[in-house]
């Protein structure tokens, strides 16, 4: 797992552990990202199946309930299957939108 940071945006890449080892590690590192918008870089990942994106439906809404953005970045998915509750895009530029969009919605009070 590589944190890299961008301002106020934790760019989170996985690397070599499972889809649920990684969730859990993601948890007991929470605290190094609990303040930033988080992407999750999955691009490194030859498949990715739905039940394996929706192992981050927690801590996703953990973050989206503290008013800090959580966006997963992956082209390995069926973008038509993904749960409404969480948010995930083909290309790290898209997240970055995503980001800077909510940050927007953030500030008018949506």
């Amino acid at each position: 797992m590589i944190f890299d940071k961008d301002g106020n945006i934790s760019v989170i890449t996985q690397e070599k552990l499972s889809i649920q080892e990684f969730v859990k590690r993601l948890n007991s590192e929470y605290h190094r990202f609990k303040n930033d918008n988080v992407v999750v870089n999955l691009t490194t990942l030859s498949t990715i199946a739905l039940p394996e994106v929706v192992e981050f439906l927690q801590v996703s809404n953990q973050h989206r309930r503290a008013k800090h953005s959580f966006v997963i970045v992956t082209d390995k998915v069926n973008f038509d299957d993904m749960p409404e509750e969480i948010v995930v895009v083909p290309t790290l530029q898209e997240a970055y939108d995503i980001i800077e969009m909510e940050e927007i919605e953030r500030d008018l009070g949506f």
